[in-house]
């Protein structure tokens, strides 16, 4: 991977690999232990971050899967049903794993058939179809080598089997490691059935180098797309869109091209999200329209509102009904009002501005003194004119007006008008006499 980082800490999605895992798993399972073993204090730590109930085993020397499972064995009760899955392999769905689960014999593999098995461990069976002994790649035969039937590595196994089975298990093979694989000759040798579920191969892809890492990205974002249209979501062209995290949307709702959606989204009913929109944690209300080129993070998006092109809505932005965020205009920690408009070129920061207020071009909240941030508050039916300051702490009153290029220090009353310029002078004659 040519990285610092350990390998299932790559980015997938705008998440790391095992955290894609570590979500699937939950959705069976509140009882996960992750085993840990290169840069594991990293790992651990990004673990904790996830969720911190997490268990974690550490595997000092890695001699393999068997001898991973095993510094976990103590934590592995009888009387329950151990699922085993590996932090580089992130696209397993919760569906599959389900079904395993549901399986009712006591070890259920998942497998796969494949043209070009090369690499994997080959899987024997029986006349009735159950498993008997699985074959690593470099101990096969050139005759076993054919077997189409592969092991993913994936499995479930009750617990009462599994202790004692991995006690058996040596390192007496070409690798000298310790194979979970072996589970299956030593649990069949006693008369345990092990039957096969068939999984889809672009579940079980895992990631070794940074192509096999692009090729899952590629196959991630056409995943999400699918989830997309099957919600109802209009997508101009689904090979465009990223998901990076979960979006939920109401009737009618259409995204443009290169569209990005990270952590938590809600679109209401006949939104518009139009091309190259970044979305993160956001909530947008019904019919209103994110215009392209906007950039909107942790923010409130009310009802019928149109925003952008080219804004950006920043952490701690709520934007009221039928308000208006223009080209240009960036805002953070600020409530709009409903009705409210802030058409184009302006800063608003740390600003409680009340419904049906102008906020001309230009405008600034000058809200940081160098060391502390201070608030603004903007009344009702508001006009603040083209290329002002506000300097904070300032309140204008209700339906008070800030006359343009004013730089305004000190409170407004309501229904005033406050004007903060130089006076103008002029020169006739002036440019004349300079030539």
């Amino acid at each position: 991977m040519n990285t610092n980082l350990p390998k299932v800490m790559q980015p997938l999605g705008g998440q790391t690999l095992i955290s894609h895992v570590i979500k699937t798993a939950k959705v069976s399972s509140k009882d996960i232990t992750i085993i840990v073993g290169h840069q594991k204090d990293l790992l651990k730590e990004h673990i904790a971050s996830i969720d911190p109930n997490i268990q974690t085993t550490e595997q000092n020397e890695q001699l393999g899967t068997a001898h991973a499972v095993k510094t976990a064995s103590h934590l592995i009760k009888d009387d329950e049903k151990v699922l085993i899955l590996y932090g580089d392999v992130p696209l397993i769905s919760s569906e599959t794993i389900e079904t395993l689960i549901n399986s009712e014999q006591d070890c259920t593999l998942l497998s796969m058939k494949l043209n070009n098995p090369t690499g994997y461990g080959r899987i024997m069976t029986d006349d009735e179809n159950l498993a008997t002994r699985i074959i690593e790649q470099k101990d096969a035969s050139e005759d076993e080598r054919k077997i189409q039937e592969v092991f993913t590595g994936i499995l479930l196994i009750n617990g009462s089997l599994l202790r004692p089975a991995l006690d058996e298990i040596n390192n007496q093979n070409a690798a000298n490691e310790y194979y979970l694989t072996d589970l299956v000759e030593i649990l069949s040798s006693k008369g345990v059935k092990i039957n096969c579920i068939q999984a889809n191969p672009i579940e079980v892809l895992g990631a070794n180098n940074k192509n096999e890492l692009h090729e899952l990205e590629s196959i991630l974002r056409k995943m999400s797309a699918e989830k997309l249209l099957q919600k109802g979501i209009t997508l101009l062209d689904a090979t465009r869109v990223d998901v990076r995290g979960e979006v939920e949307a109401g009737k009618d709702c259409s995204v443009d091209v290169n569209v990005i959606f990270e952590g938590s989204v809600t679109l209401g009913e006949n939104v518009t999200i139009k091309s190259n929109v970044v979305l993160q944690d956001v909530s947008i209300g019904d019919n209103s329209v994110i215009e392209s080129f906007s950039h909107l993070s942790s923010a409130t998006v009310g009802s019928n509102c149109n925003i952008g092109p080219y804004a950006r809505l920043r952490e701690g932005s709520e934007i009221g009904n039928n308000a208006k965020i223009g080209n240009f205009v960036e805002t953070k920690k600020t409530k709009l009002g409903d009705g409210a408009k802030a058409n184009h070129l302006a800063y608003l920061g740390d600003a409680d501005i009340g419904s049906k207020t102008n906020i001309g071009a230009g405008t600034i909240t000058c809200n940081y003194d160098g060391a502390n941030k201070h608030q603004t508050t903007i009344g009702e039916e508001s006009f603040i004119g083209t290329n002002s300051s506000l300097v904070a702490p300032v309140n204008i009153g209700k339906g008070a007006y800030v006359g343009a290029g004013s730089v305004i220090t000190k409170d407004v009353p309501d229904e005033a008008l406050a004007l903060g310029r130089g006076k103008q002078v002029t020169k006739e004659d002036w440019a004349k006499n300079k030539k």
